[in-house]
């Protein structure tokens, strides 16, 4: 049981539908298709405490939720007081400054988490004026860029392990998953008012997943990991579209990946597997759509898979890294990473980033072929996802905020 804990670590992720992996934004956990990628260019290969940093900015509280950025705006949230305070911190992009911190939901009493949670897992998700966050049954906001809250609600459920998965916003709601030890639910928010516009329950076992909308040829589907079972959902109604069984597991942690016309998933405690699943099916799909399947012990409990070009990549929670064939499932390459994963990977500048809990970076070549660029450390501990916008990379530490990025005026600086 200790191990799906810490799985509630690494999963802010939210998503709005973009074309592009855009260069000048991360509005959202893995960028701005919430898969990881970006287009941005000029990244540096190697960094350490003192190398190739613009700036590091101390955070109030704790927090392991990734940082987002839209124009010089980052934000992250954070808890103060032992889980007995939830807020909303903006920093300055260009600075590092602390601009804003807003207490958005309080208590009096201390909240139990896992040692390897926190309280403010789940990532903001910011669009036009208006931030989204989540802590999860603790509360659910929509607040201004000016730090004003707009609406507050809290969804009813327990989390034995603390706030874990992160909401999606789409179109008009906000779908917040409530994957509680009691209850299990989605629930959609029209995202102006707060107020409930469907709710989906389902049965099982307990599951941190955040969800990600695909564009189907069918139209568009939410798809979401519960445990035992990966269901497509009508983001507009919660009407449940298919779903593909994946044996006796629970907790399936990483946030899907679409490519190819395949849903990507992986995960699961008790039998890890990661599946390659047509979307154009309806009703139980598991022995129809299901283009390939396997199960090993690298696929991972809590890091999210990168699909590049043909390939899908992934790390397990003990560091060992795959690469897959998208279309087969052939294995191109298994290695030993070293230390142990959190974070999601992300991709830029053709590379390749995974970020180990110890503050270690692996920077590798996209392909089947394995080839390391540069191991760099930040000697901190780094459980949060990163974010990429046009040269720097934002890294979250234990306590601080990290803006990652080549001197301007060295431009030969690797």
């Amino acid at each position: 049981m200790s191990s799906i804990r810490t799985a509630l670590v690494a999963l802010a992720s939210v998503v709005t539908i973009l074309p592009v992996a855009l260069a000048d934004s991360w509005p959202q956990f893995r960028g701005p298709d919430g898969q990881g990628h970006s287009a941005a260019t000029g990244l540096p290969l190697s960094w350490s405490a003192t190398e190739n940093i613009a700036w590091k900015a101390p955070l109030p509280g704790s927090g392991w939720s990734s940082p987002v950025i839209v124009g010089d705006q980052i934000w992250l949230t954070s808890a103060i007081d032992e889980g007995r305070s939830f807020h909303l911190l903006c920093v300055n992009k260009t600075t590092g400054k602390l601009t804003r911190d807003v207490e958005v939901f309080s208590r009096s009493e201390p909240i139990a988490v896992h040692r390897t949670n926190s309280y403010a897992s789940p990532t903001a998700i910011v669009e036009d004026d208006r931030v989204y966050v989540h802590f999860g049954p603790y509360g659910t906001a929509c607040l201004t860029t000016g730090g004003q809250i707009v609406w507050a609600r809290k969804l009813p459920h327990v989390q034995g392990y603390g706030p874990s998965s992160t909401p999606v916003l789409y179109q008009d709601l906000l779908i917040v998953p409530c994957h509680g030890t009691d209850v299990r639910y989605l629930a959609a928010l029209d995202k102006q008012t707060g107020e409930p516009r469907w709710k989906l329950e389902h049965e099982g076992r307990c599951s941190e997943s955040t969800p990600l909308v695909i564009h189907a040829d069918q139209g568009d589907q939410l798809i979401c990991n519960v445990a035992e079972r990966v269901v497509s959902v009508e983001p507009r109604t919660g009407k449940v579209l298919w779903t593909a069984q994946q044996g006796n597991n629970y907790a399936q942690i990483p946030r899907p990946v679409f490519g190819h016309g395949m849903v990507y998933i992986c995960g699961g405690y008790f039998d890890p597997v990661v599946q390659a699943i047509r979307p154009d099916g309806r009703g139980d799909v598991t022995d129809t759509h299901v283009a390939w399947s396997l199960r090993h012990s690298s696929v991972p409990f809590n890091p999210s898979p990168m699909l590049e070009g043909n390939e899908l990549l992934m790390v397990s929670d003990k560091g060992i890294a795959s690469c897959f064939d998208a279309l087969s499932g052939k294995l191109h390459w298994r290695e030993r990473l070293g230390g142990e994963f959190y974070a999601s990977p992300v991709s830029a500048d053709g590379r390749i980033y995974f970020f180990d809990d110890s503050g270690t970076t692996t920077v590798i070549k996209p392909g089947p072929q394995f080839e390391v660029l540069s191991i760099n450390k930040l000697e901190e501990k780094t459980m949060a996802s990163p974010a990429i916008v046009d040269r720097a990379i934002y890294v979250r530490t234990a306590g601080n905020l990290y803006r990652l990025e080549k001197p301007a005026l060295t431009g030969n600086a690797r």
